[in-house]
């Protein structure tokens, strides 16, 4: 038993299996082991950390495609960035997680597109610019 916080979680943490996702500035830390179906996300319940319905979609995404939503707890660890860039790094955490939980997952997750990380980041801001593209109001006078 792994008690952090008032959020317990059952297990001893060996037969773990583990998933790292990033998004933007945003990095996911999965622990996946099997279990009735309980989320925790930094020591809070899944509902009370992501308040959106799109959002706890987002993360269970690999869960419900793979149909192991009742038959794992998922221990997620994230920091940085907000609150989507934060949702879809769970996500691609969760679905890296499975993968080593059930290698025979792979195939769905693959489909789906579930194990593809997105790489768009923020571009850096240039000197003489605003932002990073958009220059400053030209004055005739």
């Amino acid at each position: 038993m792994i008690k952090r916080g008032n959020y317990v979680i059952e297990g001893n943490g060996k037969n773990d299996k583990l998933g790292t996702g990033r998004r933007k500035t945003a990095i996911a830390r999965v622990r996946i082991r099997a279990g009735q179906g309980r989320i925790s996300v930094n020591n809070r319940e899944f509902e009370e950390f992501f308040r959106s319905l799109q959002l706890r979609n987002a993360v269970l995404a690999p869960l419900v495609a793979t149909e192991k939503r009742d038959s794992v707890d998922v221990v997620i660890t994230v920091c940085g960035g907000g609150t989507t860039g934060q949702a879809d790094a769970c996500k691609l955490g969760v679905a890296r997680a499975l993968k080593e939980y059930d290698p025979d997952c792979e195939t769905v997750l693959r489909e789906k597109s579930l194990l593809t990380r997105d790489a768009r980041e923020v571009e850096r801001k240039k000197y003489g610019l605003r932002k990073a593209r958009r220059a400053t109001q030209f004055s005739k006078r």
